[in-house]
């Protein structure tokens, strides 16, 4: 019997989505509940599991085509596979995540291991940052990228020991002079998250006003507070550490709710007054930014932010965050400071009307009372 296999229903904020990887060819066995088939859209990535036990039998949308909510995208033989159990083997043999190292249980994905093939890499020289140890397209492109410039930096410091020894034979330069390599470029197309992120900024910046104002705070008697009692913090919440992030979320919501208009969002002529405060965090990936949202901020411990904090941000790399756990957000808190930045101008995230800042605790000579102080 075969059965249809369909796109998920889209929410209502996403268009469409792109096939990113099939996990599974035509002709291949699939257990009920196994992962067929990615979708990505420009917020999260969807996953396509087999309603039921059977066999691939056709593939309608291959990698990067873009299909509808509900679309069929392919279809499923119900059943056992109808091969003989040898030719059975020799498919998955064929077709098997390949092991980096058994004791790691790290595998391949296919649309990587097709790169590998093709490329004639060495697996256990390629980094694996998929979720359990699995090596993606993305991991291989990568280790093509830094072999690339490798090979080109490996060049350019053979070049000085290749021109004295010319000299030493009595050749000229021109003769002697090694290649330097190729000038490497890779085209990479855009993911539709990074495609939406920066279609939203684009119109952030043309259609909004902003105003950027900055200020400095001394983090000293935040950072004593930490230190006293960060230890305690860890054993009474199991292993939740205390970092600064649950500061700033607890004094944005208190200043929230002092400054309701902050907390407001745009609706056409409208000003959206939001009794409660839903604060996204920002939260940078590969694949791109998203901004989870901690609901009900205000009513929430700073351990219950530092751990929803932490776990989006898992999410997050993972790929799996729900579109529901990234919409809705009243106010938005982005952390420029744990790439170094000491000042930067973030972007509103529409149709929020207001944006914070953090950015990196330095050390600065201060004028306290009177005196010259060292503050951070």
């Amino acid at each position: 019997m075969s059965i249809d296999i369909k796109a998920p229903t889209f929410p209502e904020s996403v268009a469409d989505g792109t096939i990113a990887t099939w996990h599974k060819k035509p002709g291949e066995a699939v257990a009920r509940d196994e992962l067929i088939v990615d979708i990505e859209t420009d917020k999260v990535v969807l996953e396509v599991v087999a309603p039921v036990d059977g066999t691939l039998a056709e593939v309608l949308k291959g990698e990067g085509d873009t299909v509808l909510s509900g679309e069929l995208i392919g279809r499923l033989n119900e059943g056992k596979s109808s091969a003989g159990p040898v030719a059975q083997a020799a498919a998955q043999a064929a077709t098997a995540p390949v092991a980096i190292a058994p004791a790691a249980g790290q595998k391949v994905a296919p649309a990587a291991r097709k790169l590998i093939e093709e490329n004639n890499i060495e697996i256990a020289a390629v980094n694996a940052s998929g979720k359990g140890g699995l090596i993606t397209k993305e991991d291989v492109l990568k280790h093509l990228s830094d072999s690339a410039g490798q090979q080109k930096s490996a060049a350019k410091k053979v070049e000085p020991v290749a021109v004295v020894a010319a000299s030493a034979a009595k050749q000229t330069l021109a003769e002697s002079a090694v290649p330097s390599g190729d000038r490497i470029e890779k085209r990479v197309p855009m993911t539709r998250l990074r495609a939406r992120i920066a279609e939203r900024l684009l119109e952030a910046s043309q259609h909004t006003a902003m105003l950027t104002t900055f200020n400095e705070v001394n983090m000293q008697p935040v950072m004593s507070l930490r230190n006293q009692y960060k230890d305690l913090f860890e054993k009474t919440h199991s292993g939740t550490k205390l970092g600064f992030m649950g500061f700033f979320v607890k004094a944005a919501c208190e200043a929230l709710k002092r400054f309701p208009s902050v907390n407001a969002s745009i609706d056409g002529n409208d000003v959206v007054y939001h009794g409660y405060q839903d604060i996204g965090v920002a939260v940078s990936t590969e694949k791109g930014l998203v901004v989870p949202v901690l609901r009900d901020a205000d009513q929430s411990s700073i351990a219950q932010i530092e751990n929803k904090i932490r776990d989006f941000g898992a999410r997050a790399r993972d790929g799996k965050l729900a579109i529901e756990e990234i919409q809705g957000g009243t106010f938005t808190i982005t952390n420029g400071g744990v790439f170094g930045s000491l000042m930067s101008t973030p972007i509103i995230n529409p149709p929020q009307t207001a944006i914070l800042g953090m950015h990196k605790v330095q050390e600065r000579p201060m004028a306290v009372n009177g005196q010259v102080a060292v503050l951070p």
